[in-house]
Formats: C-alpha cells, structure tokens, sequence
C-alpha cells in the first residue's frame, strides 16, 4: 500500500503495475485492489496491470489482454473474459 500512495504522490494520468499482489496474504490483495480500482474511479487514473491473479485482475479490470507465451491470446471486456470457458480453463482453473 505504501508504494501505491508513493507513486500517487506524483498525480499520474498513467499508473504500471507489475504484479502487486505477489507474495501477499488474500485479505491485503483485496485491499490492494479495491484500493486501485477506487484510485481510477476518483482519480481518472488509467493503470495498466501485470498481474497473475487472473481472477483478482479481472474484477477490477474494465478490459483484459490474455498472453499465452508471449502472444496474445484473448481480448475483450473483463467481463467477457472471466466467462469465457478457455480462458477460464486455461487461466482460472475452472
């Protein structure tokens, strides 16, 4: 969370983030996302998200790229891609 703030402090109209759920405990991954999704709502904040917690990414995506080795291989709503059955099979274990 203290990175998140540190890197708000410049107002940026873009905001990367690569992986910042990894190594945390469920709980603060939320906090951390619903934090993100808050900061472009109140904020008009555009951020582009590296994340391997598919399932946690597309909640608070509005549109979602699907790599695959590097190419993509799915894109569309976030929506859309949380029901799609390959990508949910290939990406979500379910």
């Amino acid at each position: 969370m203290l990175a998140l703030g540190r890197a708000m402090m410049s107002k940026p109209q873009l905001l990367l983030l690569d992986e910042p759920s990894l190594g945390l405990a469920p709980l603060v991954i939320e906090q951390i996302f619903q934090s993100i999704r808050e900061l472009t709502t109140a904020m008009g904040l555009t951020v582009l998200l590296v994340e391997q917690n598919a399932m946690g990414a597309l909640k608070i995506a509005d549109v979602g790229i699907v790599l695959n080795l590097g190419s993509i291989a799915a894109i569309g709503s976030a929506a859309a891609l949380k029901d799609d059955p390959a990508v949910r099979a290939a990406y979500l274990g379910f």
